[in-house]
């Protein structure tokens, strides 16, 4: 579990990485949300090629301009984040999730409905939600897409998975060829438990 502005992006999507903003999320005392400004939203965003940084640099100077707009914004994201997490936990747990989270979930996909469009991309098609630069939320389209993608997809849901370290409530996608992953990170969590067991096993 990485901390605050590491930006560790170990969940192998876009939206797995989106929801893993929260580090120790199932600590009370630990747990650090990295989403604390609108600023800190954009910088995640560059790292993790959603905007460039030519764009950033606009969006920012615009929440300059409209704080209280920026702030809305925030609020937004954090509550699309969210949602999205208690769905993919379920996912991830094999159980349907709450009727209230995939409602507002579907609220954002209805609210960015108006930007989807049928895309040719060279042999294929395939449906893309457009993001409008003018406006302080452009970084979601693409988030809420991989979302969208990943819910939508019967095989690969099998492949979500939440980091089995204590406290850590990270999610992943398992791209592992047995889908044996059990940890966010081998670095991280997998380290841990690993030196818990050698620890009970030498007392």
């Amino acid at each position: 579990m990485s901390e605050m502005n590491s930006y560790m992006m170990v969940g192998e999507r876009l939206c797995m990485d989106f929801i893993n903003t929260v580090s120790w999320r199932e600590s009370d005392e630990k747990r650090r949300d990295w989403f604390t400004s609108y600023a800190k939203i954009v910088d995640w965003c560059i790292h993790a090629d959603v905007l460039t940084k030519q764009k950033a640099k606009v969006l920012l100077l615009k929440a300059e301009e409209k704080p209280s707009e920026a702030g809305e914004v925030l609020k937004r994201i954090i509550e699309m984040r969210e949602v999205m997490y208690q769905i993919f936990k379920s996912v991830s747990k094999g159980t349907s999730p709450h009727l209230l989270d995939l409602e507002c979930f579907n609220g954002f996909v209805s609210n960015f409905y108006q930007t989807l469009r049928v895309i040719h991309e060279k042999d294929h098609y395939t449906l893309k939600f457009m993001d409008n630069e003018e406006n302080l939320d452009t970084m979601l389209p693409p988030i809420l897409q991989s979302a969208v993608d990943l819910l939508v997809s019967k095989n690969d849901l099998e492949r979500v998975k939440k980091c089995e370290g204590d406290s850590c409530g990270w999610l992943f996608f398992d791209t592992s060829r047995n889908r044996s992953r059990r940890w966010c990170s081998m670095a991280d969590c997998g380290n841990r438990a690993k030196a818990r067991r050698f620890y009970q096993k030498e007392k």
